[in-house]
């Protein structure tokens, strides 16, 4: 049996891995449509320094995943957690709500008041805002979680469903008067500790999967898939923009939904409409450079105010020898979707706002005190788990299910994973066939 992967980013460098070694595969084909592999996971380099797309970090419950991923590093930094909110101006540890004594005083007695006086613990939630409601009370939402999703997502939360934020837990009452006591709780303990490649950034991981393929698994570069096609004895052709074809007797698809279903021109005009209706954010990484170091031994920082562009500032230096500067280096993350406000920023406006945040933020003095190294926009960033998520998906999984085309990946199969979730389901994937 031939197998073509369409996607080498972290979902189809680790499902070729975990398919090599079955018997009844002859060859593994693996289709990209970049110069290089790891998708959402590749390391950006440019004079010479080394970033990511975003901050991603090595953490899991999922302890087999976790050491897979570490052992096929060459060297591994391990690092504890040291995560800001800023907020009017104060620092506050992250979770937000495991810090609340930092907050100004009515902040304060708002918070933990309507944390004690909650009347929506006793709802089901239904949708995002309504879980934060029920979990953490008005204050809490009100000061932090609406403000800040709502930057993230560029999404009004009440018409996000529960996905992202169902497994989140409830604090207790005593937890949040330590809090507003002045003790400052860690949470979120399983991704306290954490783990980052030495050198090369984060795709040093699905790069080190590439290492460890056999000959059985070839990949194809600068190859993008413009057409899909069922022949008539059940295999797949697949061409690229190069005109070249590939002939699979399965396949399986981890490149973004939207461009298999473009290539994929059997697709029915009801499955067509489901995944125009796919909601997702796209992303803008600012990598800058400060004449000062002002943020101290921190990693990322998040930010809720409406009228600073980035939600999410993540300082490189923090993660090791490798990345660190004669003064501080960061990402900076921007969220938007073609054609709103940001999307059509051009790069000088896009550069003030950015260096504007870094000075109000406390990381620059002025603006002259912010160099940009490199700004780089990328298509597909963040699912969107909107209200109608689930029901587009099933009725998408279920037609490529019935014509025999798997769906894997974040984008591939449209689900918010992590790196632990994206090898765990592509384990399961290849334990399955």
């Amino acid at each position: 049996m031939n197998i073509t992967i369409l996607g080498a980013g972290l979902s189809g460098i680790s499902l070729a891995y975990f398919l090599q070694d079955r018997d009844d595969i002859e060859h593994i084909d693996i289709i990209e449509k970049d110069d290089d592999i790891a998708g959402l996971c590749r390391s950006i380099r440019k004079d010479g320094y080394t970033y990511d797309i975003g901050p991603h970090i090595l953490f899991s419950k999922d302890k087999e995943m976790l050491e897979l991923m570490l052992s096929v590093l060459d060297a591994k930094n391990d690092l504890k957690r040291s995560n800001q909110i800023i907020y009017k101006g104060r620092w506050v540890q992250y979770p937000f709500e495991n810090d609340l004594s930092k907050l100004p005083k009515d902040d304060l007695d708002y918070c933990v008041s309507m944390f004690k006086a909650n009347p929506y613990r006793g709802y089901e939630p239904k949708n995002m805002l309504q879980f934060f409601l029920k979990t953490f009370g008005e204050g809490i939402t009100n000061t932090y979680l609406r403000p800040y999703n709502e930057k993230i997502w560029k999404y009004d939360p009440s018409f996000m469903d529960t996905q992202m934020v169902e497994r989140i837990p409830q604090p207790t009452d005593e937890e949040i008067m330590r809090s507003a006591s002045g003790e400052t709780v860690d949470g979120y303990v399983h991704q306290l500790y954490f783990h980052f490649p030495s050198e090369g950034g984060i795709e040093a991981v699905p790069k080190g999967f590439a290492r460890k393929l056999t000959e059985k698994c070839t990949i194809h570069l600068n190859e993008e898939v413009s057409e899909v096609w069922k022949t008539e004895d059940g295999s797949f052709g697949i061409r690229t923009n190069s005109e070249n074809e590939y002939v699979s007797d399965r396949l399986i698809s981890t490149i973004p939904i939207q461009a298999l279903n473009t290539a994929y021109k059997a697709a029915p005009s009801s499955v067509v409409e489901h995944v125009n209706d796919l909601k997702y954010n796209s992303i803008i990484i600012a990598f800058v450079k400060t004449k000062e170091d002002l943020s101290g031994d921190n990693f990322a920082f998040m930010n809720p105010e409406k009228d600073i562009i980035f939600h999410r500032i993540s300082k490189m230096d923090f993660l090791g020898d490798a990345y660190k500067s004669d003064s501080a280096t960061y990402m900076v993350e921007v969220t938007y979707r073609k054609g709103d406000y940001t999307d059509q920023l051009n790069e000088e406006e896009l550069k003030h706002r950015i260096s504007d945040g870094m000075v109000r933020v406390g990381f620059a003095k002025e603006l002259a005190d912010t160099t940009f190294i490199n700004i780089t926009r990328h298509e597909y960033a963040y699912v969107i788990y909107d209200l109608k998520h689930k029901e587009n998906m099933t009725a998408i999984r279920d037609y490529y299910k019935a014509e025999g085309i798997d769906l894997n990946g974040r984008f591939g199969n449209f689900e918010y994973w992590n790196m632990d979730k994206v090898l765990r389901e592509a384990k399961n994937m290849a334990e399955s066939f």
